[in-house]
């Protein structure tokens, strides 16, 4: 098996550039939350319903609808660096312009420069870490980065709701843009290509291989509708209902920062129980959590199951729409995957706002976020049978 070029290079070049698509991570966590966390100062401010709120937190994903399989192409063609570097650019600049606007309508706009440039950081965070690290060392920067995101959001709900209050709305999108340009300049003074050789070629994944990564896309997709309507609509949900601010920040600190020791301990059981029934039990609480804020008004117990046993599975997930496609497909195999992921991630929070407008309670949103976080477990087995289906035809063929 050939090694990774990365083995070659300087410790503090491969470490330090590990470090900047972290903190690139955080911040990408950090910007997604940042209109949840101050919708009650944007709501008192503008006056707008929930369907703007969350039409405001779709358009920060509606970019990777569009860019993720072209930004694809273009790390391809042009280096890792150039696409990552231009990325944390735009996460910058977007968060400026919507610190800065006088409405909704230049939120917005920044949402979606600063959304695009999530997109670069996404499509590019495997390469750049296969490219570096191998065996453990690989599976735990993968892991790092995983749990990155959830930090970043826990971060945000600890952090903007109060600089909102005591600087205004705007500091929240200001200190976003802050933690992206650390990233940023961190990555500058770090890098070191690592890929002697990149691929130029623009062949795409065959048909069968396509179906898997929309399929477990989708499984991903329904997975983050229940993770991030559940977190977006939480706070609007415990000022609605009277819940002291304090309640806010356990309740999503909670649900974020437990994360990733459950990924982790869902990884841990794989090999215990199989996939399969990690899946299950996970999808299963996920669902049940997310659900259960709409019928009974206990966020700190929905709070707890969600951010822990209720996360086991993500990590299944992921590695079905890795292994989806062939190794030498995988780069815009994952591409796909994440455009199906983005697709939901820009829809589903105003169908989520306008059910809350429909039963004029935040809590409408939590009823369409765990019946679409369901929809995971039939997608989970669509996407074994289509495998099992494509494998036993190569059979019959001889393959």
């Amino acid at each position: 098996m050939q090694k990774h070029v990365a083995l070659a290079l300087p410790p503090t070049r491969v470490y330090g550039t590990l470090i900047a698509v972290t903190l690139a991570r955080i911040a990408f966590g950090y910007q997604v939350q940042t209109v949840a966390s101050v919708a009650p100062d944007l709501i008192a401010t503008f006056a707008i319903a929930f369907a703007v709120v969350g039409t405001l937190m779709g358009l920060y994903m509606m970019p990777g609808i569009a860019a993720a399989i072209p930004l694809g192409f273009l790390g391809r063609r042009f280096g890792e660096f150039w696409v990552l570097a231009g990325g944390l650019l735009l996460m910058v600049l977007g968060s400026i312009v919507s610190a800065a606007a006088g409405d909704p309508f230049g939120i917005a706009i920044g949402r979606i420069l600063a959304g695009t440039g999530a997109v670069a950081l996404t499509v590019m965070q495997a390469k750049v870490t296969a490219d570096r690290f191998d065996g453990n060392r690989f599976v735990l920067a993968m892991g790092l980065l995983v749990g990155a995101f959830p930090v970043g959001v826990g971060l945000a709900q600890v952090t903007q709701s109060r600089l909102s209050h005591a600087f205004g709305w705007q500091a929240a999108f200001a200190a976003g843009a802050a933690v992206a340009l650390a990233a940023l300049l961190i990555l500058v003074t770090t890098w070191e290509e690592a890929d002697r050789q990149r691929a130029r070629s623009l062949r795409w994944p065959s048909r069968h291989e396509c179906v898997l990564v929309l399929l477990a896309g989708l499984v991903w997709t329904t997975y983050n509708a229940g993770y991030f309507n559940f977190l977006g609509y939480m706070p609007s949900y415990l000022a609605a209902h009277g819940h002291a601010r304090w309640e806010a920040d356990v309740v999503i600190g909670i649900a974020t920062w437990g994360n990733l020791p459950a990924i982790l301990l869902g990884g841990a059981l794989v090999a215990r129980i199989g996939a399969t029934s990690v899946f299950l039990f996970g999808a299963t609480l996920s669902t049940v959590s997310v659900l259960g804020m709409f019928w009974f008004d206990w966020p700190l117990l929905w709070g707890a199951l969600f951010g822990t046993l209720a996360s086991v599975h993500a990590g299944v997930i992921v590695a079905r729409g890795t292994l989806s496609a062939r190794p030498e497909n995988r780069a815009v195999g994952m591409a796909v995957f994440y455009s199906t992921y983005y697709l939901g991630g820009f829809f589903i929070p105003p169908l989520c706002g306008r059910i809350a407008d429909l039963v004029r309670d935040p809590s409408g949103a939590f009823l369409c976020a765990g019946a679409l976080s369901a929809l995971a477990i039939p997608f989970y087995f669509l996407h074994a049978r289509v495998e099992r289906l494509h494998g036993q035809a190569h059979a019959h063929q001889g393959v």
